[in-house]
């Protein structure tokens, strides 16, 4: 029974991470203006905002299902298009995600476990970006906590009716970010399979069900776009076949771990936002240690160490715990969610970005909570003392080390929590007993220091461009800059489109400044086959495309260039600072 003393605290947190994540929240202004071009258009049509289109009059989509979109389409409908009205939905999503990994946590290992997941979920750097962001992966790392927590309620009884709810909740994460939903589908299995109280049988037979589940929840979407006449549809975005199911399975999934999609292939080198140097905004090189380089270790890696020390221990512990164990399974749901994700994100060769890292949060929360408690009560143990200890140290040390980066107070701050570290860790192996609540106090303020520190630096500054990164500097996209005359211009527009403009980057700015549809020819890198070029000559013939923007950053590769070319041949130009506008009407 929850104790006032334990909703007073559970308030506290969710409070304070209320407070980080709303705080000024605006001060991104459209933050990756390409969604926020998807998101504006789904205020001005509904078939737009179903099929999460770049413009209203449905040209080309987003390179990503449409789930996130859709929240913040309505939050925008609801209240009038801003930068305030679009991002809510993420902070709230941060809000939510801390809330449901207090309770699943809480469930088998404690209130005070539950608290320090949910704290070290809504310190974490890359969340305090991601939350305040409006890419998809705020919905994502949501529904993935809520599947987490289906699954734990299904453990608790052998629930078919949980499980189907996790199976679902995984689906909706694919209609958010596709295959990378399904990453935490092997631990979840295998979870089950080991230690749900029931027979084998019936455990299979509830896994296939689930999977069942996941199919139908992600699958209904699938269908919906394969079966809509392509004609009466916006063109499905990153793919080559007009596809939503071969942009799952291409673009967005095998490409993306294999390197068909490398970052000298496509446009998201072009749409790179500040944040570093090199290959910063993709990862950096691939191998077991890029989660702790330079490009993603202030991301996410501040207690990466002491979750995997955690991890080892806790099932070294259990190893001769009856089957239906409630502390090794969560072992393994949370273990299992952090090693298989964070092995694809440390190997994978195509497009991977740092705030990819921000699904890893969670397990990482949940597995230094439990593992903690459960050294921290078996501590008359000097095994579980050294575990424990090495926990912590490892904080200080790594905190020191990632702060270090970043030089000037940074550095002190460091050294004061590794100090903090040392002191607790040293308590514990003696096994210090009188002050034991100073101590465990100590240990939390250490190893949480460093981290709180970064994500509220981060939530401090404003973010932009389409490659967020953590960090205390302000952090500008490359975006083109809009000529007040041309934006005036586009607004005095009736026609269907106010204009066209190679790539969704420069077409993003345009449409957003204006306020009217703006064709984002080639889509996001400009590569997509839409329009085509003789349906952007049939569209001009009609009279529903104003003018033609290139320069300024306008334009892009691939098939907008054959459009480019012909609108040079056939109209004037006119100069509106670094823009060049044909008027085609």
């Amino acid at each position: 029974m929850t104790t006032t003393r334990q909703r007073v605290a559970l308030g506290a947190l969710l409070f304070g991470t209320a407070l980080l994540y709303l705080w000024d929240l605006g001060s991104s202004g459209n933050a990756n203006s390409y969604y926020a071009a998807a998101v504006q258009a789904g205020t001005q049509s509904w078939k737009a905002w179903l099929f999460g289109s770049l413009d209203a009059g449905n040209i080309v989509t987003v390179d990503k299902p449409p789930a996130a979109l859709w929240l913040m389409g309505l939050s925008a409908r609801l209240f009038g298009f801003s930068s305030w009205s679009m991002l809510v939905p993420q902070a709230l999503a941060g809000v939510a995600s801390v809330a449901l990994l207090y309770a699943t946590v809480k469930r088998w290992s404690g209130h005070g476990a539950g608290l320090l997941a949910g704290a070290v979920l809504a310190l974490t750097p890359v969340a305090a970006i991601m939350f305040r962001f409006n890419n998809p992966d705020a919905l994502l790392v949501l529904l993935l906590v809520a599947a987490g927590y289906c699954l734990v309620r299904a453990l608790e009884n052998a629930s078919t009716g949980w499980l189907l709810l996790c199976g679902a909740a995984i689906g909706f994460g694919f209609l958010t970010k596709m295959l990378q939903a399904f990453l935490v589908l092997p631990a979840f299995g295998l979870a089950y399979l080991i230690a749900a109280p029931t027979g084998l049988g019936k455990r299979i037979a509830q896994l296939f069900g689930a999977l069942g589940a996941v199919i139908v929840s992600a699958g209904w979407f699938i269908a919906l776009v394969e079966l809509w006449p392509a004609a009466d549809r916006p063109y499905i975005g990153g793919s080559t076949t007009n596809s939503a199911l071969e942009l799952a399975l291409g673009y967005n999934g095998l490409s993306r771990i294999f390197g068909q999609g490398s970052p000298e292939g496509g446009g998201e080198r072009v749409l790179m936002g500040g944040g570093g140097s090199g290959n910063l905004g993709f990862g950096g090189e691939s191998g077991i240690t890029r989660l702790f380089g330079e490009s993603m270790g202030a991301e996410i890696s501040w207690l990466l160490p002491a979750a995997l020390i955690g991890l080892v221990a806790g099932l070294w512990f259990t190893r001769r715990a009856p089957r239906t164990d409630r502390t090794r399974a969560a072992l393994i749901v949370w273990g299992g969610w952090l090693v298989v994700s964070g092995l694809v994100f440390s190997f994978m060769s195509g497009i991977v970005h740092p705030y990819y890292t921000v699904a890893l949060a969670p397990a990482i929360g949940a597995l230094v909570a439990i593992a903690g408690r459960q050294l921290w009560l078996g501590r008359k143990n000097t095994s579980a003392r050294a575990a424990l200890a090495l926990m912590i140290v490892s904080t200080g040390v790594w905190g020191a080390v990632l702060l270090s980066r970043n030089g000037s107070w940074y550095t002190y701050l460091g050294w004061a929590a590794f100090g903090l570290s040392v002191v607790a860790a040293t308590g514990v192996l003696v096994g210090v007993r009188r002050l034991s609540a100073v101590l465990l106090a100590v240990t939390v303020i250490g190893g949480l220091s460093g981290t709180a520190a970064y994500a509220a630096v981060t939530a401090s500054v404003p973010h932009t461009g389409s490659i967020p990164m953590s960090g205390p500097r302000a952090q500008e996209g490359r975006e083109p800059e809009t000529d007040a005359r041309l934006v005036e211009l586009l607004r005095s527009t009736t026609t269907k489109w106010a204009a066209a403009a190679g790539g969704a980057q420069g077409s993003g700015s345009l449409q957003l400044a204006s306020g009217r549809p703006v064709i984002a020819i080639g889509g996001f890198s400009g590569r997509d086959p839409a329009p085509t070029l003789e349906e952007f000559k049939a569209l001009v013939a009609r009279g529903e495309v104003g003018y033609f923007v290139s320069g300024g950053g306008m334009g892009g590769p691939g098939g907008n260039s054959d459009i480019a070319a012909w609108v040079q041949e056939n109209f004037a130009p006119v100069s509106y600072g670094d823009n060049t506008v044909y008027q085609l009407t």
